[in-house]
């Protein structure tokens, strides 16, 4: 019995952290980066509520060297605060990708994590991960 079956409130933090708060999927276009050369991608993430709570939602993505956020290649992690997402709602986030003359042939390795919140963006409640290969030809 917890403190919370006294006062007759439920503990949701024990609902949240059971499974995978969130579904993610993403895109790519286009398709692939093009190496020794400047070129950009837009990677589109579709992040949808998985529980039955409102969940404050951000998503972080990182890139490996050669690749960046920027033009200039000096952002390598990108957070983006997606805000309350109601219960099987999908909201979407859209993301610049570019390479530059560094950029060798070969698969990168791009990290996108989608975050519950708990108050505040500080806390973390939960997470899901995901892991998504970019070409460069």
């Amino acid at each position: 019995m917890s403190i919370f079956d006294v006062f007759g409130k439920k503990d949701a933090a024990q609902e949240l952290t059971k499974g995978s708060p969130f579904f993610l999927t993403t895109e790519l276009v286009p398709y692939r980066l093009y190496s020794k050369r400047k070129s950009s991608a837009t990677m589109l993430v579709k992040v949808k509520n998985a529980t039955k709570d409102v969940l404050l939602t951000s998503i972080v993505a990182e890139l490996p060297n050669k690749l960046g956020f920027d033009e200039m290649m000096m952002a390598r992690q990108r957070e983006v605060r997606v805000g309350e997402v109601q219960p099987g709602e999908e909201k979407e986030v859209k993301l610049g990708i570019y390479s530059s003359l560094g950029s060798e042939e070969g698969e990168y390795t791009m990290s996108i994590t989608a975050m519950a919140h708990y108050r505040d963006y500080g806390h973390v409640l939960n997470y899901t991960r995901k892991r998504i290969k970019i070409a460069v030809v």
